[in-house]
């Protein structure tokens, strides 16, 4: 419970406040569900930017079910490969804190890995604009949530550490809850308002946090792999 209390804690931490790196990567697509959506006026637009957000929630639970449910196999596959994933997520969990607090993009190579798929997959999302539509505005954050990023798959990472599929999905929820504000205000052409969300001493505060949690993450393991149990002795 605690490994999965540090996970969404930083899950949702990276979110809300990553939402600046978010901005640059996802700023894009979102600005253009602004500029194309035929719908004016704040009352008639916001439905539309929630179902919207709705999709890229939904791709992220997706994603972070497969991913825990892969993870699940492989631990059940390999028991003794529970430590060293743990470590491995421990280790990201850092990462992530450093990311957030001082901006050191250590993971930024993970968004190369899903490149050549989004390039494949993004004329898609140029023909459901204009988004006319709340189907076209679902359909379009579904493809959003695939968008390669190298926070989103720092996250999945920790994800598939949960070796859990339930897990996973919760994970990467709680990182598309905490992406939501910043992605909404973009998506309701409120970029400025979204982009003051980002204090660099709340991200300097939130990261150390969450490298905090990192490291209690990788001491359980490194303790029980340390310290002989009473098991030993049967």
């Amino acid at each position: 419970m605690t490994d999965l209390f540090a996970a969404l804690t930083t899950a949702f931490l990276a979110g809300l406040l990553g939402s600046a790196h978010c901005l640059g990567m996802c700023g894009g697509i979102s600005g253009l569900f602004a500029m194309h959506s035929s719908v004016r006026g704040l009352r008639r637009q916001l439905p539309m930017a929630l179902i919207y957000n709705a999709g890229r929630l939904a791709s992220y639970m997706v994603l972070g079910f497969a991913i825990g449910m892969l993870g699940s196999r492989i631990g059940s596959l390999t028991p003794t490969a529970a430590a060293p994933v743990r470590l491995v997520a421990g280790v990201v969990i850092i990462l992530i804190g450093l990311q957030i607090a001082f901006n050191i993009r250590a993971l930024a190579f993970l968004e190369k890995v899903g490149g050549i798929a989004w390039s494949r997959i993004s004329p898609l999302a140029g023909r459901l604009l204009p988004v006319t539509s709340l189907p076209r505005a679902l359909g379009l954050g579904l493809l959003w949530g695939l968008l390669p990023c190298g926070l989103v798959y720092s996250v999945l990472l920790v994800a598939a550490a949960s070796a859990h599929a339930v897990d996973g999905a919760m994970i990467m929820l709680a990182f598309g809850i905490g992406t939501t504000p910043a992605m909404l205000l973009t998506g309701l052409g409120a970029a400025r308002l979204a982009q003051l969300m980002q204090d660099r001493r709340t991200r300097l505060g939130a990261g150390l946090l969450i490298v905090m949690l990192g490291i209690l993450t990788l001491f359980m393991p490194v303790s029980a792999l340390m310290s002989p149990g009473p098991h030993s002795h049967h």
